[in-house]
């Protein structure tokens, strides 16, 4: 072979090998657009089942309605985890690397959130222990002096738990009121993996501080799933009483065109929504609580006017039966958020360290 014919056979060859690379590229970023549509679309579907379901939902924040949400994340976390290793074979890029990184970060956090929560789940438990000792008390016929002091010793400390708004008797107005606050309610359920000025909202600030829309398709997928995780862990220090001073009113600024962004805002406007209207400093706004609390109070107020012998009140018996049909509701429900919360975070160390795996292999 002549030195003109090898040489055009070698530029021949490598020309060959660059249109096999550039079709390569194309197919590679075919697959990766079309994965990140199908995971938009899946994420979307999700938090629209979730905000529509049919039949009707349970009531915002109530037990069932924070599993339900739960159960949309562990969806999304699935689906991401599909979703990941061909974005990273794909996009060896130095975005994509400082975005994995970010969420390693988030995840960390998110794993001191779960912590915080199943203790503050663990408080619950309690409050609705001295709820079922004030209904047994109530409940009692005839009902005695002795009881109603037991009943009122049990809901003084449960409306201490709630941090609930009661009448002060020393005030000399019924109109005045007082907060009850119980300082061991944030720091005492605290776990042992966060120090004495952890905070679950100043976590939630720190985990949206960099989470930005990024410019790249390559990215998506992270700045989703990172916004579905602080969502979930937002809702979840709103509802349950964690170690926090304040729930942010709506921390995330998402990308409201996009329909699984605007399917997640609705779900953020809604829970914030209750953040404001409720005022609760220290979380604690799940729907159970709530109702605790205000039936709390009026069985506070009859123990306070309850006079032997007393004449039977309907309007007290029934509030006893609905106290009694919380407690037995939460006893089961409880126990149910609490696995599921753990689930979660074994979930969360899972993928993190399927993460880290990304990373190892792109250095």
């Amino acid at each position: 072979m002549s030195p003109a014919t090898e040489l055009n056979g070698s530029f021949l060859s490598r020309l060959s090998f660059r249109r096999n690379q550039i079709v390569s590229m194309d197919v590679n970023h075919e697959q990766q657009l079309q994965e990140l549509e199908y995971f938009k679309n899946h994420v979307s579907e999700r938090f629209s089942e979730f905000i529509s379901p049919s039949p009707p939902s349970d009531p915002i924040l109530s037990i069932p309605w924070l599993r339900n949400l739960l159960h949309v994340f562990i969806s999304c976390e699935t689906e991401f985890k599909e979703v990941l290793p061909t974005t990273a074979q794909i996009s060896k890029t130095p975005s994509l690397e400082k975005v994995l990184s970010e969420m390693l970060d988030r995840i960390l956090k998110s794993l001191d959130i779960c912590n915080a929560v199943v203790n503050g789940i663990e408080s619950v438990k309690q409050s609705r222990r001295l709820a079922e000792i004030a209904v047994t008390a109530l409940k009692q016929r005839p009902l005695c002096s002795g009881s109603v002091r037991r009943a009122k010793r049990a809901l003084t400390s449960l409306l201490v738990s709630l941090n609930a708004d009661v009448k002060d008797r020393n005030s000399g107005g019924g109109s005045s009121r007082r907060r009850i606050t119980s300082r061991s309610w944030s720091f005492g359920q605290r776990s042992s993996h966060v120090g004495k000025n952890w905070s679950a909202a100043k976590q939630i600030q720190a985990m949206v501080a960099n989470l930005v829309l990024p410019r790249g398709a390559e990215a998506m997928p992270v700045y989703i799933m990172s916004s579905v995780m602080v969502l979930v862990m937002w809702v979840l220090v709103a509802a349950v009483p964690c170690q926090t001073s304040s729930v942010p009113v709506a921390p995330l600024q998402l990308p409201k065109h996009q329909s699984w962004a605007s399917n997640a805002v609705n779900v953020q406007e809604r829970v914030g929504e209750e953040v404001k209207r409720k005022e609760k400093r220290g979380g604690g706004l799940m729907e159970e609580m709530q109702r605790m609390e205000s039936v709390g109070l009026f069985l506070m107020e009859f123990t306070e006017r309850f006079r032997f012998p007393g004449e039977e009140e309907e309007e007290v018996e029934e509030k006893v039966d609905e106290m009694d049909e919380i407690c037995r509701r939460m006893e089961v429900e409880l126990e149910d958020l609490q696995r599921q919360v753990r689930a979660v975070f074994q979930r969360l160390v899972r993928i993190r360290l399927e993460i880290v795996s990304v990373l190892d292999l792109n250095l």
